[in-house]
């Protein structure tokens, strides 16, 4: 049974001098743009973060050669360096949005939803994954095993993890609650054509106004139909506010609902 809080957040004291106030009488969409997303997640203040705890994420093989990459870059082109992955984007997205849902299609090791609790540690999660063993050839050891990192990280709102094949287990748990939206939602599960397809729109009905919504490697070698298939998808929701990154790494894609039409 998926079970998730629902109190505000409590926000700082604001001036209230008469130029603070800011509602939706005129700015209708989302504060946030892509292209904001897009400089917080290449800053190079977000990679000094990143880099702080990045070797105490849970790691392999993949993981420890990320690692690498990432400090070899900052080493030689310092400010300059101008990169994006799953990992600089959803740290940057938490940051920034502060979400008090996040739902993630592909949990596995936990590298990613523990980012998003190092920027948001109050955070509720749902995950969904098939736990499938010696996932590409490394060790995938599982919910229980995931729950302990993200304690380790500091996490201290709810998690929820479902095991099965997304394609059914995101509808249902839908089903069960028919109101319920998400601030920050990663698809990162079945790279298949159809099986990427069915995740993206189960979930875009459910991004909540302003909520980032991010898909990973839409440059992979392997993965041709990645770019595409996103573009086609995000292409037909017009209040999908885009970015594209595909110069280097496998590449990742990210979208802000602009609150502007169907959530």
């Amino acid at each position: 049974m998926i079970t998730f809080a629902s109190p505000e957040l409590s926000l700082p004291d604001q001036d209230h001098t008469p130029f603070a106030a800011c509602d939706d009488e005129y700015f209708r969409r989302s504060k946030l743009t892509a292209s904001t997303l897009a400089k917080a997640a290449s800053a190079p203040q977000t990679w000094q973060d990143i880099l702080r705890f990045h070797g105490d994420l849970a790691t392999d093989d993949f993981v420890r050669y990320v690692d690498g990459y990432y400090r070899s870059c900052v080493e030689r082109y310092g400010a300059f360096w101008r990169y994006m992955d799953i990992v600089s984007v959803l740290y940057a997205a938490a940051r920034l949005v502060q979400p008090r849902r996040y739902l993630e299609i592909g949990v596995r090791r936990g590298r990613t939803v523990c980012t998003v609790a190092r920027a948001c540690p109050i955070v509720d999660i749902v995950g969904f994954d098939l736990w499938v063993e010696n996932y590409a050839g490394m060790e995938n050891p599982g919910a229980g095993w995931v729950r302990q990192e993200l304690n380790r990280h500091g996490h201290i709102g709810r998690v929820e993890f479902v095991t099965g094949d997304s394609r059914s287990t995101v509808p249902a748990c839908f089903a069960e609650h028919p109101d319920l939206l998400f601030d920050l939602i990663t698809v990162d599960g079945d790279h298949s054509e159809a099986g990427a397809r069915a995740d993206l729109e189960n979930v875009i009905p459910r991004l909540a106004p302003g909520g980032v919504l991010v898909f990973d490697d839409i440059s992979h070698p392997d993965l041709p139909h990645m770019f595409g298939l996103w573009k086609a998808i995000t292409g037909a929701r017009p209040w999908l506010d885009t970015y594209e990154f595909a110069e280097a790494g496998y590449g990742v894609a990210f979208a802000v609902n602009r609150g502007t039409g169907e959530s």
